[in-house]
């Protein structure tokens, strides 16, 4: 549920909760949130306009959970939208991306890449995205809905073809623009390399 949640947040720049049916009868959710939207803070104020309707709940500003009555998905809906109501506000819903520049190429490796994963990143503490021009080279679907390209960064000295994947995309990516992506350390069949994972696109 919270990687469902988590990739409808990031589909539509809203907080999300997802719930399934518990063994216990009751409804599971989990929720994945915006920054400037506290989740762990928005169920508490639920739970205090709707007495009863979370039975349990916890979690954080980015990330929570809570069970409710089989029967409450409606309320909770309905509580949870005039909390987002409230709290929103234009600025919050556009979606705002910050990039740390450039990645010179002599950091663009294994090692890097693998101690940027190692580290706990979090709302208000993101991990590193890096934006680049690139040119297409080769571009492949694979998996369910899934891209993979060899690319070349003409902007950086000595630029050799790297892997770029794009989750969740289908559609193949232009000829030439600039791009936002994370630095990811990727093994298959032991050997392991590093690549771009692309966050954002912008059509040059």
């Amino acid at each position: 549920m919270g990687i469902v949640a988590g990739r409808l947040k990031e589909l539509h720049h809203r907080p999300t909760f997802v719930f399934a049916p518990g063994g216990d009868g009751l409804l599971r959710g989990s929720g994945r949130s915006i920054p400037g939207f506290h989740l762990r803070d928005a169920l508490d104020l639920m739970s205090k306009r709707e007495p009863g309707l979370l039975l349990r709940f916890g979690g954080h500003a980015a990330a929570s959970g809570c069970s409710i009555a089989a029967d409450g998905f409606e309320r909770f809906a309905a509580a949870f939208e005039a909390v987002a109501a409230q709290w929103l506000s234009p600025e919050l819903l556009a979606r705002q991306l910050e990039v740390d520049g450039e990645l010179e190429a002599e950091w663009f490796d294994v090692e890097v890449a693998s101690l940027l994963q190692e580290q706990v990143w979090g709302q208000g503490f993101a991990p590193p995205v890096f934006a680049s021009d690139i040119e297409v080279v080769q571009q492949s679907q694979f998996g369910n809905g899934h891209l993979r390209a060899r690319v070349r960064t003409p902007g950086q000295r000595g630029s050799a073809l790297r892997e770029l994947v794009a989750w969740n995309r289908s559609e193949f990516l232009p000829e030439r623009s600039r791009v936002a992506w994370r630095l990811e350390a990727n093994t298959w069949q032991g050997r392991s390399s590093a690549r771009m994972v692309l966050e954002a696109l912008e059509q040059a």
